[in-house]
């Protein structure tokens, strides 16, 4: 197995879910730093908790869990220099972890314990120091 799809394999798994396609395209980097990213196509979890998108050095995800609730971001870095980002997520306001340092092979996770409504998107976000904001794919919490 490739690294890249072990990599996107074990992202999901520690996510909770399953991975059912192929690793998306990379996102193209921009020299903005208040610019937006999405990447052109999303890994497909198994579940719409969990979503996550590949970009050109490393895997963006966010999942929803339940029991606690609770949100989380993570990141893992495949290639590329070390970078300084936030981790976070937007759903009707936008939260951020402390300023975290990620070198290559690194995984950094950010954690917010909270109850969230049902139906409502939520969106993964690392924020690159000199490179932009990038996003995931909007998740939804189990309804039911």
């Amino acid at each position: 197995m490739n690294r890249r799809i072990t990599l996107t394999l074990a992202a999901c798994i520690a996510a909770g879910g399953s991975l059912l396609a192929a690793p998306a395209q990379a996102a193209e980097p921009d020299t903005s730093a208040q610019a937006v990213h999405a990447a052109p196509t999303a890994v497909v979890a198994s579940s719409d908790r969990v979503k996550c998108t590949s970009l050109s050095n490393g895997q963006l995800c966010i999942s929803l869990n339940t029991g606690p609730s609770r949100i989380e971001v993570f990141y893992t870095k495949s290639g590329g220099s070390t970078i300084k980002a936030n981790l976070g997520f937007r759903s009707s306001s936008t939260s951020y972890s402390a300023l975290k340092t990620i070198s290559t092979g690194e995984r950094a996770a950010a954690t917010w314990t909270m109850s969230y409504p049902c139906g409502k998107k939520y969106v993964g976000l690392i924020k690159v120091q000199g490179q932009g904001t990038f996003e995931t794919p909007a998740a939804t919490p189990p309804c039911g």
